[in-house]
């Protein structure tokens, strides 16, 4: 799922952003886990307006107050440098590609270009999220119905790991497919995995 509402002026916000973080402009706090869009698991990236810093509650833990880090550079404590360098890596790969905004209209690009196959299925595939709250990082679907076919869901797999699509299975929780579109996949790779949507319907909605 994914907020797509923007907040108005004076108001503050917090935003815990591992999905969409660096595929789209976003203001005041971020706090996102690497993990997805610009690095390896084990770091996360903590952006603060600097209007904000200063505000700490007393409980707040030494290691968590922006304010403490902001004065000691980001190393209060040890950093982990090598996460941190693959995340520069990503950073620079980003710029290359044309900076945050196009990774934004890529990442519509693609969505919608997954979506569209849903929506034009006539209930084959299904999408459990509501269109408004819809991600554009992963795109979750069930085959053959809103409850999923599983014999379907098993053979789109198989299918799809012929063509070298990996890792469209579920997640463990929902179940069916699940599409991760984030900034490394290709325009070209989405319009793939939809063509291969579209043969897949054809040959087995009946």
């Amino acid at each position: 799922m994914e907020c797509k509402d923007t907040l108005k002026g004076g108001e503050r916000g917090r935003c815990g952003d591992c999905d969409n973080y660096s595929s789209a402009p976003l203001y005041a706090v971020i706090f996102a886990g690497a993990q997805k869009n610009i690095g390896p698991a084990g770091v996360t990236v903590v952006i603060v307006k600097e209007d904000v810093l200063g505000n700490s509650m007393d409980i707040c833990p030494t290691i968590l107050d922006f304010t403490i880090q902001a004065k000691n550079n980001s190393i209060y404590n040890t950093p982990p440098t090598f996460s941190i360098y693959v995340m520069s890596r990503v950073f620079e790969w980003i710029k290359r590609n044309g900076g945050v905004l196009q990774m934004e209209k890529n990442a519509i690009e693609k969505s919608n270009t997954i979506y569209s196959i849903i929506e034009s299925s006539g209930g084959f595939y299904s999408c459990p999220v509501k269109k408004d709250s819809r991600s554009r990082m992963n795109v979750p679907f069930r085959i053959g119905g809103e409850n999923g076919n599983e014999a379907l869901e098993k053979e789109f797999l198989n299918g799809a790991q012929k063509l070298g699509m990996l890792q469209l299975k579920g997640h463990r929780m929902v179940g069916g497919i699940r599409a991760s579109l984030y900034n490394a996949i290709t325009i070209q790779e989405a319009q793939a995995l939809a063509a291969y949507m579209k043969e897949f319907s054809l040959n087995n909605n009946s």
